[in-house]
């Protein structure tokens, strides 16, 4: 089960590049996401934005989805590309019909909204084939900075979870603070 979201009065502080591409650069995220010019994407649990605005050149279509209408209005504020459709729902509940879309990312969210009930929904709305990447805080950091330690999954947890849901993983990575996992839905 997920914890807590991130408190929507503390926006700014996910705009900060310096501490943001410390744990994931935008170059990283591409090479996860790998979106072409005519996929939909769905960025889960997509705060202000800022790792959206790095994919949404890339793709035809992005779903910014985040369950906060507040982070939402945040982004509007800072301004919203053209092909990005901001959406407010809960991962459990996504508004898309099945196989909507062909690739989904969640960049230091997962922890927010783990669930069987979550995994299940992505996996219900990403087509066949379609690729999901995750990069969240490991269970393994310092917990120095995001969320506490004991709201954290290991990858081992994370890949267990997404391969019980519909997925094969593709790519798992474990570094100092966070992990990073591809995952294609099958």
């Amino acid at each position: 089960m997920g914890y807590h979201t991130f408190d929507a009065t503390r926006a700014e502080k996910l705009e900060q590049p310096e501490r943001r591409y410390r744990f994931l650069s935008a170059e990283e995220l591409l090479w996860a996401v790998d979106p072409s010019a005519d996929d939909t994407v769905a960025d889960l649990g997509s705060g202000t934005g800022f790792y959206t605005d790095e994919v949404a050149p890339h793709a035809g279509r992005v779903y910014a989805v985040d369950v906060q209408e507040e982070m939402h209005d945040h982004y509007r504020e800072k301004g919203v590309p053209d092909n990005v459709e901001l959406v407010t729902s809960d991962v459990s509940d996504l508004p898309f019909d099945d196989d909507a879309l062909d690739a989904a990312f969640s960049t230091m969210t997962y922890h927010e909204f783990a669930s069987d009930e979550s995994l299940a929904e992505v996996r219900r709305v990403l087509r066949n084939g379609g690729r999901l990447s995750i990069v969240d805080w490991a269970a393994s950091g310092s917990g120095d900075d995001g969320p506490p330690i004991e709201e954290r999954f290991s990858a081992a947890e994370a890949a267990a979870a997404l391969e019980a849901n519909g997925f094969r993983i593709e790519h798992e990575a474990v570094r100092p603070e966070t992990f990073v996992l591809i995952a294609v839905a099958e």
